[in-house]
């Protein structure tokens, strides 16, 4: 049962269905309200994807991370295609987000926990309602929930019934990954299982293979003295996570069940707010505020300390551990800035939420013919001067929010094998933002771990240090 007994806070005029009282940013235009009425009615009828207990047990883990017990690694698609609903996709990101967290774990001598950008990324904000081409003007693409990224007026045209194939591509998706999982697919046993057929040639696949073979060794000696195998090395738990977007679809999916009280977003287990959406009186943070998930919440530059506390309040009023995740994207030119204005004020006010670090979105650029990327070094400056600046403020970064997929794209400059502007016309599949691959991904892992390692030696040393000094002082005259 609840540990929370009755919800102190929410308002007794909420529900589901009470953001459209408020400004809704970022929604389509659909020609068709009764398509519309039509699809959300059957929505409301469809099994959930997730179940409450998981949602809160994910909550708890979130807590523990935000006391240093655990460290959060949520990565993923910047927005999931339909067409990439098959079983290679989905294997290959589970298997990046896998072998990301064997060498946190490793390195950082913490649990892991998993939340993947995927099983309902369908839909993505814009900055323009509209795009024109050759004189030609269409709506914009906002995900393939929404419409189609081809430039014709059919395929950009909002189609309500895209909503249903979404949940059934989230679905299809959740049943592979449950299955994997369950079978093994995460198993210490059987590292082999997470390679990538075109990662075996990576640059660092010689560092990763030593760290899987040294916990191979020490994993089979614990065993040998222990006499069994340790099945709970077998499985691990992989949560979901998308960005609260389409509001029609999120209160569709929103539900009461006979085990607790309140509501629950039953279609992910950790909806977040992205910058756009923010505003203290929308309806993104109106829809937030009435469910019982664990929310995320990006926080950029531009944001005050003060506006940053009210959404706090607004989100998360009882103060609830595990309930509220700050997800900084400040960039790599702002982040000294900017970035430590919210530590203070929020450890000030002794907000429990858990900080996240998502160095991807303060650092996109365009290229001179026009494509979107972003440079391996800015967003690794900007992870680390996280590190930085929370051991600077005495808070702690708990988290890391990547865009990533494990397929062989060129898209992000830089990394492991230097890719250049020449590179990105190789393989560049995204059709919003850019990601990075696999092995750029593990390289990001690895930087985590050595910057972890750096601070923690040198907060050893300056221990030590003040230990000599306070000694010297007390010797006798």
């Amino acid at each position: 049962m609840d540990r929370i007994l009755s919800p102190l806070h929410i308002a007794k005029d909420w529900s589901p269905a009470s953001w459209q009282t408020k400004p809704a940013l970022q929604q389509p235009t659909y020609p068709d309200t009764a398509a519309l009425d039509c699809a959300v009615a059957e929505l409301r009828q469809l099994p959930p994807l997730v179940a409450s207990w998981e949602v809160l047990a994910l909550k708890r883990k979130l807590a523990d991370a935000a006391d240093g017990r655990c460290f959060l690694l949520q990565g993923g698609d910047c927005a999931e295609r339909f067409a990439d609903c098959t079983a290679s996709v989905i294997a290959d990101r589970l298997k990046v987000l896998q072998q990301m967290s064997l060498v946190l774990a490793h390195g950082l001598k913490l649990p892991i926990v998993r939340v993947g950008r995927f099983a309902g990324q369908y839909a993505k904000p814009r900055s323009a309602d509209t795009e024109t081409r050759d004189g030609v003007t269409l709506p914009c693409y906002r995900g393939d929930i929404v419409n189609g990224s081809e430039f014709s007026a059919q395929a950009r045209e909002p189609d309500p019934r895209r909503m249903i194939e979404g949940h059934t591509k989230s679905a299809l998706t959740m049943n592979f990954v449950r299955a994997l999982v369950d079978g093994g697919f995460a198993d210490l046993h059987h590292p082999e299982y997470w390679d990538l057929a075109w990662g075996s040639h990576a640059p660092l696949q010689d560092e990763y293979r030593k760290m899987v073979q040294s916990i191979g060794e020490s994993m089979r000696f614990m065993e040998t003295l222990a006499g069994e195998p340790f099945d709970s090395y077998a499985n691990v738990d992989f949560y979901t996570s998308h960005e609260v977007l389409l509001l029609n679809y999120d209160e569709a999916v929103t539900r009461q069940v006979p085990q607790h009280w309140g509501w629950f977003n039953l279609s992910t287990h950790l909806p977040w707010i992205g910058m756009r959406t923010a505003q203290l009186d929308g309806a993104h943070v109106e829809y937030c505020s009435g469910i019982r998930n664990p929310i995320g919440l990006k926080v950029g530059p531009g944001v005050t300390p003060d506006l940053l506390l009210r959404t706090i309040d607004a989100l998360n009023p009882d103060n609830e551990a595990g309930r509220l995740t700050l997800i900084t994207r400040m960039g790599a030119a702002k982040i000294e800035a900017e970035l430590p204005q919210h530590l203070r004020a929020v450890k000030a006010e002794g907000k429990h939420v858990l900080w996240c670090c998502d160095p991807m979105h303060g650092n996109g650029e365009t290229t001179p013919g026009g494509v979107k990327t972003r440079r391996f070094e800015n967003i690794r400056a900007e992870l680390e001067a996280a590190f930085d600046l929370h051991a600077a403020c005495g808070t702690r970064l708990g988290g890391v929010h990547l865009e990533l997929t494990g397929e062989n794209v060129t898209e992000c400059l830089g990394g492991a094998r230097n890719l250049t502007e020449a590179d990105l016309a190789r393989a560049y599949k995204s059709t919003v933002d850019p990601r990075l691959n696999y092995e750029q991904s593990l390289e990001i892992a690895m930087a985590i771990v050595r910057k972890r390692r750096a601070a923690s030696i040198a907060d050893i040393e300056a221990k030590r240090h003040a230990s000599q000094a306070n000694g010297a002082m007390q010797l006798p005259v």
